[in-house]
């Protein structure tokens, strides 16, 4: 069975829903809060909802805030393949979630920013896995070193897809040209897009030059207007999205990223993963808080509304 291997972060969010950012030295009272497990547990949620076996292959640690991250890892019935760190928590992330449903982020870093070729070298992979790498874990200079020096060697029958994160533009150059050269596919939203390719006149052009960086696939979402997807070099298509009402923005692409790999393993074609992916992520938005992604019952009633 195709699993989802994620060597990325997973942290503490501390959430706060207010009405608007505060101006420099000022203070508002959040109208709302919650602390929960974050980061790259939303993505490994959101493949196992779609029904997608799990493997958490990032590090962790110990104290008040590894203990939520891995008691939702056994919740979110995830695989754990690191022993953890005995001296360093976790690493925690405050979110503020204004009126518009616009996310602003402060982090912590812990023990997640300490994984290492050693700690990757653990990893078995099966064919057909797909291993999952975001800009968040290569943001950490001992974590990019390690991921960089590690993704060769990925066997050719493990799909790689590589989420840039709105780090991307920060990624040491070699780190990110190292990762996306072998990386299957590239899954990006309109902003990275447009910082990895500024010259791009419009998403069309950005999803194509991302694509050429890679092994010739990627998809650019663009929030209700779907995603622009080139596969294999062909001419750029835009998948359409779903008009929702949104509440919370705030794991949208974690929902997308994780349905999209869930249904690539299946053996979905990319076009119709992309669409299936679509439809998780804007479900998930219809919810307040970070791991808000749907059910496969619910994805597929709203594919089969459409």
């Amino acid at each position: 069975m195709s699993r989802l291997v994620s060597v990325g972060n997973v942290i503490v969010d501390i959430v706060m829903r207010i009405d608007a950012i505060p101006e420099p030295g000022g203070d508002v009272i959040a109208a709302g809060s919650e602390i929960t497990a974050g980061g790259g547990l939303n993505t490994m949620v959101a493949a196992r909802r779609d029904g997608m076996e799990v493997v958490f292959a990032g590090q962790y640690g110990t104290g008040p805030f590894g203990d939520v991250v891995r008691r939702a890892l056994t919740d979110s019935g995830v695989t754990v393949v690191q022993p953890g760190l005995p001296d360093v928590d976790s690493g925690y992330c405050v979110a503020l979630v204004d009126a518009t449903t616009e996310r602003t982020f402060v982090t912590s870093v812990g023990a997640e920013g300490q994984l290492t070729r050693a700690d990757l070298d653990r990893i078995e992979l099966r064919d057909d896995d797909t291993v999952f790498v975001s800009g968040y874990g290569l943001a950490h200079p001992g974590n990019g070193a390690a991921i960089a020096d590690w993704i060769d060697t990925v066997p050719p029958s493990v799909r790689v897809l590589f989420d840039p994160s709105p780090l991307v533009d920060s990624l040491p150059p070699a780190v990110l040209a190292a990762v996306s050269v072998r990386a299957d596919v590239v899954s990006a939203n309109s902003r990275e897009a447009r910082l990895m390719a500024p010259r791009a006149a419009d998403l069309a052009e950005a999803v194509t030059a991302i694509a050429a960086s890679a092994r010739g696939t990627a998809l650019v979402r663009d929030g209700a207007d779907g995603c622009w997807v080139v596969e294999d070099g062909s001419t750029p298509t835009r998948v359409p999205g779903f008009t929702v009402t949104a509440v919370d923005t705030n794991g949208a692409g974690d929902a997308h990223d994780g349905v999209l790999v869930a249904a690539l393993g299946r053996g979905e074609g990319l076009q119709a993963a992309v669409r299936r992916a679509n439809a998780a992520a804007a479900l998930a938005v219809t919810r307040s808080g970070p791991a808000t992604a749907p059910t496969a019952a619910e994805t597929d009633a709203l594919l089969a509304g459409r």
